[in-house]
């Protein structure tokens, strides 16, 4: 090898591969994909609970139905537990809400007692609904998968203006995805976490977008 091909090899080393590496994920970042909506306009806990200590506005949230019998998803929110909140406790606005029948009171402070022996519950929020309030509040998910006595086995991802986010093209089979399977760790773990991290991405892509133009409208004199 000669002299002059070293140094080429070296000036492409040095320079223009990481300028090509800078370029494609430059490129990756302005053509990013946002996390479809499958459902708008979410009927807010809020509206569907007279109790105004829960919200979904402007929060990240992860909402499941415990419904009559709330041992039936215990293992499933034991996986929700250990595969996605505690990777996202310290994220702003994120949040759990588990929805149960007014009746099940004592069987619900045992579930959280067991998953808060060794978990920070503080974003973890427990509410008790009657079922018509259940009811009407997942019906607005226009989910076709009915509850079975007040409950289901998905865990559904709300973003922060009340629509239920999820996949359009599920495992590319055309399929849309409203739910997260709790019962299924490798689902909840290489689905439900990797969407909440594109979703919290896409807020912080939309901040930095709007800095920007607030930096561009400085400059002219806007």
């Amino acid at each position: 090898m000669t002299n002059r091909n070293k140094k080429r090899i070296v000036l492409f080393l040095l320079f223009i591969f990481p300028l090509i590496c800078f370029l494609i994920l430059s490129t990756g970042e302005n053509n990013f994909t946002k996390l479809p909506v499958v459902s708008e306009n979410i009927i807010d806990i809020s509206q569907a609970n007279n109790s105004k200590k829960f919200q979904l506005k402007e929060h990240i949230s992860i909402v499941c139905f415990l419904g009559d019998n709330v041992n039936i998803n215990k293992s499933g929110l034991l996986n929700l537990n250990e595969k996605v909140y505690k990777k996202f406790l310290d994220y702003k606005k994120f949040q759990i809400l588990a929805f149960y029948s007014k009746r099940n009171e004592q069987e619900v402070q045992k579930l959280k007692k067991e998953i808060g022996a060794f978990t920070d519950m503080q974003k973890w929020k427990f509410i008790a609904a009657s079922k018509e309030e259940i009811e009407v509040f997942y019906s607005s998910f226009s989910f076709d998968e009915p509850l079975v006595n007040l409950s289901s086995s998905k865990a559904f991802l709300i973003d922060k203006n009340v629509n239920l986010r999820g996949r359009l093209n599920d495992d590319g089979k055309g399929g849309k995805l409203y739910g997260y399977n709790l019962n299924s760790v490798a689902e909840l773990n290489g689905k439900l976490k990797d969407d909440v991290k594109v979703l919290y991405y896409e807020y912080y892509a939309a901040f930095k977008e709007k800095n920007k133009n607030k930096a561009n409208r400085k400059e002219v004199g806007l």
